[in-house]
């Protein structure tokens, strides 16, 4: 029997309601879900903590406003408030972090392959961007930014922020996932244990030899 044309559009919605559905972390079906970090239990995610056991602490996190540490290579420190550091954050499908730039400091390209991020700028002047994927170009999408602006990072896409100014910059994000992840993509590609093979470095990224060699061993010591 032939499908009506409105059955189809009806099947076709539900099809996508239910993808996107299950396309994000997952949501409580109780008021909430506390972590329970010492439990040895794996799931995907964190189990609940006993509701009898939760109090107001498992749902409030203290130090934002203290400056990080960018005594590094990149000049920037990254304070994240995920649902390791706020418990009361499981199953609730977001979380935050502060980042902190020195002058110049930086943030490298990286994904995020949990969560899209909406970052503001609350000091400094960042010059932030994103690339799109293969299809159809690789185009990337760049804006300077400067206090109280906002920029949206679409989840899984490989984005960076980097201070253009030779002052401090501060800003926040917020991210939809309790746990986010993060593959900052030079430390993946040349400093994955065990490295990747150096051929395959080599003709991915058209490098002779001496400069793979050099890169796997600058990242692989980064990563220890």
């Amino acid at each position: 029997m032939a499908m009506s044309h409105d059955l189809q559009l009806f099947l076709g919605l539900l099809a996508l309601a239910s993808s996107l559905a299950i396309a994000t972390d997952p949501t409580q079906l109780q008021d909430f879900c506390v972590a329970d970090n010492t439990s040895n239990i794996f799931v995907n995610g964190f189990v609940c903590k006993d509701p009898n056991l939760v109090n107001e602490n498992d749902f409030f996190f203290t130090g934002l406003n203290q400056p990080g540490n960018t005594a590094n290579q990149l000049g920037s420190k990254v304070t994240p408030v995920f649902v390791t550091q706020l418990p009361g954050l499981n199953t609730l499908g977001l979380s935050l972090a502060r980042i902190d730039f020195a002058p110049y400091g930086l943030i490298p390209p990286h994904t995020h392959p949990r969560a899209s991020e909406i970052l503001v700028v609350i000091q400094g002047t960042l010059a932030v961007g994103f690339v799109a994927s293969n299809n159809p170009d690789n185009k990337l999408f760049t804006k300077v930014l400067n206090e109280g602006d906002v920029f949206v990072f679409p989840q899984g896409l490989i984005h960076f922020q980097f201070n253009t100014g030779n002052t401090n910059a501060v800003t926040i994000s917020g991210l939809s996932s309790q746990n986010p992840g993060v593959i900052t993509i030079a430390n993946a590609v040349f400093g994955s244990k065990p490295p990747i093979s150096p051929y395959i470095l080599e003709k991915a990224f058209q490098l002779d030899e001496n400069t793979v060699d050099i890169l796997q061993a600058k990242f692989g010591m980064n990563n220890n």
